[in-house]
């Protein structure tokens, strides 16, 4: 018999992800080859553009792992939308990921009416979609080689 509970617990939380970790090491021999590397942990990377006043007119937050960069956000002003900002945060993510992380491919998500036709442009390829995430919305998986 078993008692199911919905309330948040941290220490439970912790608890569970190291057992699953625990447990997806011990099945993969991927994960294992990647312990005591410099990809083992995830570690976040961002990127800013300040404007001439220091105000924030872009960034790009995000994390690499495993040899991935994945983006999590990736914002710009509207006031310099359409400037190639974008396209200059996201060279510069890659770049460190590459360079100094030693990553290979890129992943991140993105909304129909968000970006994924900039994200094309950058060499993202489509690889996954998923429809009414939020409902009325499609959210897009891109991926691109970085090397």
């Amino acid at each position: 018999m078993f008692r199911l509970e919905t309330e948040v617990d941290k220490e439970r939380h912790r608890l569970l992800s190291k057992r699953l970790q625990e447990d997806n090491i011990a099945a993969s021999a991927g994960l294992r080859a990647l312990l005591a590397t410099p990809a083992e942990h995830e570690v976040p990377l961002e990127v800013w553009a300040l404007d001439r006043d220091g105000a924030l007119a872009g960034g790009l937050t995000g994390r690499t792992w495993a040899y991935w960069l994945h983006v999590d956000l990736l914002w710009v002003d509207a006031r310099h939308r359409g400037s190639g900002l974008g396209s200059r945060l996201l060279a510069e993510a890659e770049r460190t990921a590459r360079a100094e992380r030693a990553c290979t491919r890129s992943r991140l998500e993105t909304w129909d009416f968000q970006a994924p036709e900039f994200y094309r442009k950058q060499g993202y390829e489509v690889i996954g979609r998923v429809e009414d995430y939020p409902p009325g919305v499609t959210e897009f998986i891109l991926v691109k080689q970085l090397v």
